[in-house]
Formats: C-alpha cells, sequence, structure tokens
C-alpha cells in the first residue's frame, strides 16, 4: 500500500495521463475531490498536494485541461476543503477540551483562542504551503474558536495563493525536457522543500529547549 501511493506520489505525471484518458473532463472533478479530501479532513494529510497541482498544471500546458477552469476548481475545493475541516474543529473542541479533562484542559483551549486571534491570520497562510500543516491548520484554528471572519479571509488568500503558485508553477515549468526527464526527481524536490521549513523550525526549536534546559540546570535564566 506505502510503495503504491509512493508510486502514485513520484509518478503523478503518468498516472494523471491515464486518468485524463479513461475519464476525461471528470478528471477535473477527482483533482478537485483529492484537494478538497487532502484540506478538508485531518485523516487524509497523506494525500497528494504541491504535487498533484504540479502535475495538473504540466498537462494543463499541454492543452489537455483548461488552465483557468482548472485553476478556479482547485482553489475553490481548497477554499472549501480548509472551511469544511474549520467548523469540524468547532464541532469537536468543545467537546474535547472541557473542564475536569485531564489532557485536554479549558485554559489550554483559552490560550489556543488568543494565539488565532493574534498569529491566527499568517499560520493560515503560511500552513497552505505546508504538507500535513495545511491540513491540521484549519482544523485547530476551529478548536481554538478563531473569529469565523477572520479566517475566512486568509482562507481565501491562502488557498488562491497556494493554488496559483503551484498550477502555474507546473504550467510554466512542468514540460520543460529537463523536468520532464528527471520528474519524479523534481516532484520529490517539491515534497522536500515543502516540508523544509517546518524540519528547520522543529530543529531550533529543539535546539532552543536544549539551551534553555541546560541554562535551568546551571542556575541560569535562558536566553531569548
Amino acid at each position: 500500500m506505502v510503495q503504491e501511493f509512493l508510486d502514485f506520489l513520484l509518478h503523478i505525471d503518468t498516472h494523471l495521463d491515464a486518468v485524463l484518458r479513461q475519464y476525461g473532463s471528470a478528471t477535473y472533478g477527482l483533482l478537485a475531490l483529492v484537494i478538497f479530501l487532502e484540506t478538508g479532513f485531518v485523516v487524509t494529510p497523506f494525500l497528494p498536494g504541491d504535487s498533484l497541482l504540479f502535475a495538473a498544471g504540466a498537462l494543463a500546458a499541454r492543452g489537455t485541461l483548461d488552465p483557468v477552469l482548472l485553476i478556479v476548481l482547485l482553489t475553490v475545493a481548497a477554499i472549501a476543503g480548509d472551511t469544511v475541516n474549520y467548523w469540524i474543529g468547532t464541532v469537536v473542541g468543545p467537546r474535547v477540551f472541557r473542564d475536569g479533562s485531564r489532557w485536554f484542559r479549558k485554559e489550554h483551549l483559552d490560550r489556543a483562542h488568543r494565539f488565532y486571534e493574534a498569529y491566527g491570520g499568517i499560520t493560515i497562510v503560511l500552513a497552505r504551503f505546508l504538507p500535513v500543516f495545511r491540513t491540521f491548520a484549519p482544523f485547530v484554528a476551529g478548536i481554538a474558536r478563531m473569529t469565523y471572519w477572520k479566517f475566512l479571509a486568509y482562507n481565501v488568500s491562502g488557498g488562491i495563493a497556494w493554488v496559483a503558485a503551484f498550477t502555474l508553477g507546473g504550467y510554466f515549468f512542468g514540460n520543460l525536457p529537463l523536468v520532464q526527464r528527471n520528474f519524479a526527481f523534481v516532484i520529490a524536490g517539491i515534497v522536500v522543500i515543502s516540508l523544509l521549513p517546518a524540519v528547520v523550525e522543529a530543529v531550533r526549536h529543539r535546539i532552543r529547549a536544549s539551551s534553555a534546559g541546560r541554562a535551568r540546570r546551571a542556575g541560569h535564566p535562558p536566553a531569548d
């Protein structure tokens, strides 16, 4: 199962060609469904997002898909996915974070609410470009009760930027001979680059935590 998924991810251009030949114009709906599921449910972060947009853009450049229709549909799917994820979070939050809970304390929810009110906008936009994080960010925003209209504004702007960036990237660069000959490496590179900021931040957090721990053991206050 894992091997099949990796094969699909790394050879997504070939698979999309086959899907297009078999389903024709219904391919638009299938692509939109994958993007909707990838962004709309916390249990489906494994679905291809960035790589799918890039490959779809490359197909559009060959004339097999309409680029304008493609971008519009996938943008709508991305925005709708985040919206559904947000509302799922609003339902889950009050049921999980309640008074008397040992692990999910209400003060944690209040702290998350304050964070999302202050920094939620940039979090929603930047998370669009980070696999896995873009699936969880709107869900957590809903749990944290981020003001909906504020969430919606950043959801729309982030969705437009994400879909346009990767689809147009595939449209303009996906059919270059060098890219075509090394498409699997390009897709793998897109995934790695997308995850790199999260990895860097995790390493920085680990270093800061380690420095703070050493400072406490030495009896000195940790540096900011």
